[in-house]
């Protein structure tokens, strides 16, 4: 049988902040788990599944599905009462990974609501918050799980306990986990408000270093070739981990965090002008879990300066297109600002590492942080360098013709647009656009389904004529298949947003490109507010170029809307045939994702076939022409184009508060 050891967390090689950060949730829960952002392949999944094996051993009641702890059982427990002296078993603690297409009821378990009716018991069956109560839960991008359910999950794990209510119907149980998260900002990312509710965040990046490179690939493919050995040649690096978790537990209780530490804790947190007080709490819980981590009784300087540079990066992104970061040389100001001293420290010597170390002995603080964000800087803008390049090659003027250099403009700030919907009611993943059919929304009536929640009413309704015939003598219902009936619900989906932007010479000549950016940028505004798919097809010189691929990261879409380069002739039809190709390729990959068009033009096509033979691959297709044209004289040509698609044609100047906008700009031209 093949061997499921799993990678040892001392094996891991670099990553310093990621490690300490996982560990100094092991010592305390309390600080509220670890967002983990970074690249692809970047081992954060094997970092986060080898930190399980490192947790003690717990005792539990045996037989208890919520693995109630027998010297303080849950007194709410449904599987208790735990009364009197109660039998223990001892289990290590459980990993517990949460899918990203798992259900509500996956999640914090379901009611059978059809035994509660006709047994009148409440027939439950806990979910993974339940199996992760004293454990570790681990959500791999998180950053594509369904709002709703990160609201359940960090709701939670900040109270302690999960809710379940089905029509009136209620159960709770402990649910105490740490809470580990991992992404990739390319995918999208996090609700700001989301993102606050995580305790700590750190970035993982690659190394560019090429000899800890091959040093990673060498320990991996030892692992691969033998696992058991692997793991155990690194068994007592394990056990010396594992029992200095526990030491820092105990110690835990007798941090002090002196008047000194928690003034600088929170003259830090007002210095960087972080929205209310949980980066002063996880900040404060943070500097305790470090001291206890290095064997201190009081919290010292080097405690804070590293609590913050893990608490607070994430708190500072105001704006959904802002990246998540610290101003180093601000957090020297403000630290110097607020130094103290320990105001008694018992054991000067700290009985531990000094805290400039991480878990692995390895360089820990600035530099390692800094190594994070230059490595993921360095992989952005290459990025974008590639994507930029892309985009002026298909739109080059041809061989021998001389090439213009590309003029770029600036967005001004974004507005609040009108809404744009789909018409019709779609299935589509859930967000805050269009009408769909799922399992989120009010209730708008019962069918009979083979899954979904039971519609209590139309359920009894449906039983009720039937008791007599069928022979009822007790308190419960007596119910038949055919009586269930199941929620419709309707609710909001999310869309595919596919912009396809004029970057002709035209727009720059006139000088309306900073107002078509501005347009553009707060439409993806309202895309990421609405929890769309965004995508982004240009056009210039001879082609048309894909400069965004259909995604959930709309802060890609401003990155490359920013850098988009314009210039050349209009090859309208170019950019209409490649957004149709767009379209085909997404109805495979997400049929139920239905699809909003938005084309931004004002009509011109100076290169290649006329754009209204390309008009009939959008039938059918919701779609929106804004109309760039300008000046006393104006040919219609965005109206006959909107005529063509059956498009609704809406002038740039009347998107919401863009009139206000468009007039402010070309007054300051």
């Amino acid at each position: 049988m093949p061997s499921h050891a799993a990678y040892p967390f001392s094996a891991v090689v670099g990553m310093a902040d990621l490690k300490l950060a996982l560990l100094l949730n092991a010592v305390s829960p309390a600080v509220g788990g670890v967002l983990v952002r970074g690249e692809k392949g970047t081992a954060k999944s094997t970092v986060v599944r080898a930190l399980a094996a490192l947790l003690p051993e717990l005792s539990a009641v045996p037989g208890c599905r919520f693995a109630c702890d027998p010297d303080a059982p849950d007194p709410e427990c449904l599987d208790g009462p735990h009364d009197g002296p109660a039998a223990s078993e001892r289990r290590p603690a459980r990993l517990v990974e949460l899918p990203v297409g798992a259900s509500e009821d996956r999640l914090t378990g379901s009611l059978d609501l059809e035994r509660a009716l006709t047994e009148g018991v409440r027939a439950y069956e806990p979910g993974l918050l339940a199996a992760a109560h004293r454990g570790v839960l681990y959500v791999d991008e998180v950053n594509l799980l369904h709002d709703h359910l990160v609201d359940l999950l960090l709701d939670a794990a900040a109270m302690g306990r999960a809710f379940v209510e089905r029509e009136g119907v209620s159960v709770r149980h402990a649910a105490r986990f740490l809470l580990v998260g991992t992404m990739n900002p390319e995918e999208g990312e996090l609700r700001p408000q989301l993102l606050d509710r995580f305790g700590l965040t750190v970035e993982a990046a690659a190394t560019r270093d090429p000899a800890e490179r091959a040093d990673v690939v060498r320990r991996r493919l030892a692992y691969e070739a033998d696992p058991e050995g692997f793991a155990l040649s690194y068994r007592e690096e394990e056990r010396a981990l594992g029992g200095r978790i526990a030491a820092a537990r105990a110690l835990l209780p007798e941090v002090a965090l002196g008047d000194a530490a928690l003034g600088a804790i929170t003259a830090i947190c007002a210095g960087f002008d972080v929205d209310g007080l949980r980066a002063d709490l996880v900040t404060a819980r943070t500097a305790i879990a470090l001291a206890a981590w290095h064997g201190r009784r009081e919290v010292t300087e080097d405690d804070v300066r590293q609590a913050v540079r893990l608490a607070l990066p994430h708190r500072r992104r105001r704006d959904p297109f802002d990246a998540p970061g610290l101003d180093e040389q601000r957090l020297a100001e403000l630290m110097e600002e607020n130094s103290f001293e320990p105001e008694d420290d018992p054991d000067p010597s700290g009985g531990g590492e000094p805290p400039s170390e991480g878990p692995d002995g390895s360089a820990q603080g600035g530099d390692a942080q800094g190594g994070d964000a230059q490595g993921g800087d360095a992989d952005a803008g290459q990025g974008d360098a590639g994507q930029g390049g892309e985009g002026q090659g298909g739109a080059g003027q041809g061989e021998g013709a001389p090439v213009p250099v590309p003029q770029q403009s600036s967005a001004g700030a974004p507005f609040k647009p009108r809404l744009f919907t789909v018409e019709g009611v779609g299935e589509g993943a859930p967000g805050r656009r269009s009408k769909a059919r799922g399992t989120t929304g009010r209730v708008t009536g019962a069918a009979r389904r083979d899954s979904g929640a039971v519609h209590l009413t139309a359920t009894l309704r449906a039983a009720a004529p039937h008791q007599k015939a069928r022979g009822r003598s007790g308190p419960g219902l007596v119910l038949s298949g055919h009586d269930v009936k199941r929620a419709v619900r309707e609710g909001r989906e999310g869309n595919l947003v596919l912009f396809v932007v004029d970057a002709s010479g035209s727009m720059a000549a006139r000088k309306r490109m900073a107002e078509v950016k501005t347009t553009v940028l707060s439409l993806l505004l309202d895309a990421y507010q609405r929890r769309d798919k965004v995508g982004l097809v240009t056009f210039r010189g001879t082609g048309a170029d894909l400069a965004l691929p259909p995604t959930s990261s709309v802060e890609a879409g401003a990155r490359r809307l920013e850098r988009m380069p314009t210039g050349g002739r209009t090859p309208l039809a170019a950019g209409l045939e490649r957004a149709a190709r767009v379209l085909r390729t997404e109805a495979l990959r997400d049929p139920s994702r239905r699809p909003l068009v938005v084309v931004v033009t004002d009509g011109r096509a100076t290169h290649g076939p006329d754009p209204l033979t390309v008009a009939s691959a959008f039938a059918g297709v919701r779609t929106i022409v804004v109309d760039c044209e300008s000046g006393p004289v104006r040919l219609g040509l965005a109206s006959d184009l909107a005529r063509a698609m059956e498009a609704e044609l809406v002038p740039l100047d009347g998107l919401g508060s863009l009139a206000r906008v468009v007039r402010e700009t070309r007054r300051a031209a």
